[in-house]
């Protein structure tokens, strides 16, 4: 490689990975990474556990739910404590809670004493632990790199999310297929140490934000700013569309793979990959976009993008048809959803990012839940393929009308 490459790499305003300069984002960054690799073994995992012991689809989307349903109910909270607490320490603690979960999931199935209300139970308080961590967690990436280099962090924590997602499925498809189930939950439990050690080595002590009243009045103020600003709110509300009809796809994969597809679990973790292969060239795309860019495009060709790979993968018999499906899907939440939560870090002030973040949060994550539920019940009657492609179709015509009729989103920058 030619000299000073690396420094190129790095490199202030120019170089696609600048905010890894910062040493504490990037200790922050390898901690979240080597975490995530084991959430996506645990989630192929458990969507296949479940699918054995259920055989039912809407089984499987009711455990979507109920893991990320806290999401709905916690998130708001949990903006209003990362805007009051000391946020590196109210991540080790949610960090400590689910490696305690994780391991007693990983026990359970190990020692075949694991029930299906008691997956239930775990999925809702690891869901509950993440909601309260989210924005707290989102606020982060701001705080430990620097306002020129948001853009650039999000896009690069979009990159060890989605880098994992491709990681992890791969190895939790061989894994199930030749070991068994447990060890990608015991790998999952080991995992959350990752980032307990990083948050532990971090440099830095944290900056509060806190103004004077209860919970409460600020849960308010938060939502008297969302209304204030009709931009947010409309970015936030494409955010819960693509939770709510474009994100259940993931859950129900494991029916494509052992039904419809017939591929099997190592066919499932390609298939979980594949997404997340797709997802990380988005977040490449994110990373390298210029500061000085519009980026209202890249919110609504995403979007676009997602209800149309959504409805790919619905009608879709060919399994290499449906991984190209579900790259383009990955690609197209990433550059819609990562660039709506760039565009909040950059526009909201300070002393109330938290909170908007966490409607942020409960938009991407608390929506899916009960997508999934929908979706799952519509299975039962319809079929899987035939609800996705309803849950998808609906969405994608009503982005073609904001394309048309809303020409600001276009040129928000």
């Amino acid at each position: 490689m030619p000299p000073g490459w690396a420094e190129r790499l790095v490199a202030p305003r120019t170089g696609p990975l600048r905010s890894l300069r910062h040493r504490n984002y990037r200790l922050f960054w390898t901690g979240n990474f080597l975490s995530n690799v084991g959430t996506w073994m645990h989630q192929v995992a458990l969507g296949w556990l479940v699918l054995q012991m259920t055989n039912s689809p809407f089984l499987l989307g009711l455990v979507g739910f109920v893991q990320f349903a806290p999401a709905l109910l916690f998130s708001l909270p949990g903006g209003v404590i990362a805007d009051r607490v000391n946020r590196r320490r109210w991540l080790l603690a949610t960090h400590g809670t689910m490696l305690v979960l994780a391991l007693i999931l990983a026990l359970s199935v190990s020692f075949a004493v694991i029930t299906y209300t008691e997956i239930l139970i775990i999925a809702f308080l690891l869901g509950t632990a993440s909601a309260v961590n989210a924005p707290a967690y989102q606020a982060m990436v701001r705080d430990l790199s620097s306002r020129e280099d948001v853009l650039n962090a999000i896009a690069m924590n979009s990159i060890q999310f989605n880098l994992s997602r491709f990681i992890g499925p791969t190895i939790a498809g061989i894994l199930v297929s030749t070991v068994g189930l447990a060890i990608c939950f015991y790998a999952n439990a080991a995992s959350f140490l990752a980032p307990l050690v990083a948050l532990s080595l971090l440099h830095w002590h944290g900056e509060l934000h806190a103004a004077s009243g209860s919970a409460a009045e600020r849960m308010a103020e938060g939502i008297r700013y969302l209304r204030g600003h009709k931009q947010i709110l409309l970015l936030v509300s494409i955010v819960a569309m693509v939770s709510l009809f474009g994100l259940p796809y993931l859950i129900f994969l494991p029916v494509f793979a052992r039904d419809i597809l017939q591929v099997g679990a190592r066919g499932l973790g390609y298939m979980t990959s594949a997404s997340g292969g797709g997802a990380l060239v988005g977040a490449l795309v994110l990373a390298t976009w210029p500061h000085e860019r519009r980026r209202g495009p890249l919110v609504l060709a995403g979007t676009l993008g997602v209800f149309s790979g959504v409805l790919l993968v619905a009608l879709s018999r060919n399994f290499h048809l449906t991984l190209l499906a579900l790259v383009v899907t990955g690609a197209a939440v990433v550059c819609s959803v990562a660039t709506v939560n760039s565009l909040i870090q950059t526009l909201v002030p300070d002393n109330v990012r938290g909170r908007v973040l966490s409607w942020h949060t409960m938009a991407y994550f608390g929506f899916a839940p009960l997508g999934s539920l929908l979706v799952g019940w519509l299975a039962d009657t319809w079929g899987t393929p035939a609800a996705l492609a309803l849950a998808a179709a609906g969405p994608l015509v009503v982005t073609a009308g904001l394309l048309v009729g809303v020409p600001w989103l276009r040129r928000l920058q």
